[in-house]
């Protein structure tokens, strides 16, 4: 009894065992079509040295860096669960309770002193810069 597929007719089987011997033999590539080839992966550091103009780095919003994107992030991640509005000793304290690392705590703690309604008020605080939203 011939091994095949139930899935498919033998028609199928013979084609994807040729597109696949290719790569079982270890050699080349198994598709002739270029836009089928799996694109390379970029070397170590590679992808650091690119550049953008400041302020036009990808995924960050007009308005901000990267820099201060990543800042808000962590700061988000252990003081988001606040309940607005609070005072720089409640999120210093919610840091230290939280077990934040220390540059979220630090960051708690360079807050002058008044009350905050919401991260974005935190960030610009902080001198983090604040997303200008187009509408």
């Amino acid at each position: 009894m011939q091994r095949g597929s139930d899935k498919h007719g033998p028609r199928l089987d013979g084609q994807q065992k040729h597109e696949t011997e290719g790569m079982m033999r270890g050699g080349g590539t198994t598709h002739a079509e270029e836009w089928k080839e799996p694109e390379s992966m970029p070397a170590a550091g590679e992808e650091s040295m690119r550049s953008y103009p400041p302020g036009h780095e990808p995924g960050v919003p007009e308005g901000m860096t990267g820099r201060s994107v990543d800042a808000r992030a962590d700061l988000a991640k252990w003081l988001s669960d606040t309940h607005w509005p609070k005072s720089k000793a409640d999120l210093v304290r919610q840091a230290e309770e939280a077990d934040a690392p220390d540059r979220v705590t630090d960051m708690a703690r360079s807050l002058p002193e008044r009350e905050y309604t919401n991260m974005s008020d935190v960030g610009e605080a902080l001198g983090l810069g604040v997303e200008k939203r187009r509408w």
